[in-house]
């Protein structure tokens, strides 16, 4: 669709709490914003849906062009997505379907929205069908309420601890179903392996905004603030740039997760977890004290008492 006709869906979208008129008034609609691979800027595209549970699906159909969609080719540099429904906005993660998981799931899509199937006769290209999940950021452990800036350094560390346990049972569930295959012949792809590299993607950006974020913001803040952190500050920032050459370990074994070692995968992803682990609890013992001093979200300063303060 011409980049003008999707703005005015999505400003109609977002001035009716969802709901739009023309061609795709009473249908399932949803805005995604996907980070352009190339660019780096936020993207903003209208997009049919199908329920699947608790999951959603949408399809890079291109209206059965012979191409993948600009945001198809944007999720799957960067997998973390927002999306809005109705007058919701949801932080998730997007995993392109594989193997029979992606037929399954093509048929439910067919059997709710017919057209699909038009759009897929129509092209030599398999359409992709991909799964919007849930972040895990709801899940994770932390505060139930954010107060103050400690409880939000919390709350980001118990999604990263979660994100962790999470690619570690995709790690062993991918290799599990390699090991399985039997028989001359390659192997049939795994279905879990994009999902894999989806969330181990996810997780590695993630964590390097986070960093970045400390380093440049945070840590300095902090160190002004209260001087007698500066040398927990100082070694965290070290542990950082460690952290940082371990992630790009493990990215560089995704890039051809279906021939990855094993051995050598999983002692990278223990390696990583068990630094950042200790990375994450040495933070919270040194920063929380301080950090909770610090209300979130950020305000302007406290005003002064009345008078102003003593000359």
């Amino acid at each position: 669709m011409p980049a003008s006709f999707n703005q005015a869906i999505i400003d109609e979208f977002r001035a009716n709490g969802g709901q739009v008129g023309g061609p795709f008034e009473g249908g399932d609609l949803l805005l995604l914003t996907t980070t352009g691979a190339k660019s780096g800027a936020e993207h903003t595209v209208p997009l049919g849906y199908v329920r699947d549970g608790e999951l959603l699906l949408i399809v890079g159909s291109a209206g059965g062009a012979p191409r993948h969609p600009a945001w198809y080719h944007n999720l799957l540099a960067h997998p973390r997505v927002r999306v809005e429904i109705g007058t919701e906005t949801l932080e998730l993660i997007a995993v392109p379907a594989e193997g029979a998981r992606r037929e399954r799931l093509f048929e439910r899509v067919v059997s709710v929205a017919p057209g699909y199937a038009d759009y897929q006769s129509g092209t030599t290209r398999v359409l992709p069908v991909v799964v919007l999940e849930p972040s895990g950021a709801e899940a994770a452990e932390g505060p139930g309420e954010i107060r103050g800036f400690a409880d939000k350094l919390v709350q980001i560390h118990g999604w990263l601890r979660a994100q962790l346990r999470h690619i570690q049972a995709e790690t062993d569930a991918h290799f599990a179903a390699r090991a399985a295959h039997g028989g001359s012949g390659e192997p049939p792809a795994p279905e879990i392996g994009l999902q894999l590299r989806q969330h181990c993607l996810a997780f590695c950006q993630f964590l390097t905004f986070h960093h970045t974020s400390e380093d440049a913001y945070t840590f300095p803040a902090l160190a002004d603030r209260h001087p007698h952190l500066r040398d927990a500050l100082d070694w965290l920032g070290e542990e950082h740039r460690t952290l940082a050459r371990v992630k790009d370990a493990l990215l560089a074994l995704l890039a051809d997760l279906t021939t990855a070692d094993p051995e050598r995968f999983r002692a990278e992803l223990a390696r990583l977890s068990a630094e950042l682990v200790a990375h994450l609890d040495y933070e919270e013992e040194s920063l929380l004290p301080a950090l909770s001093e610090i209300r979130w979200p950020p305000g302007p300063p406290e005003p002064e008492p009345a008078g102003g303060a003593a000359s």
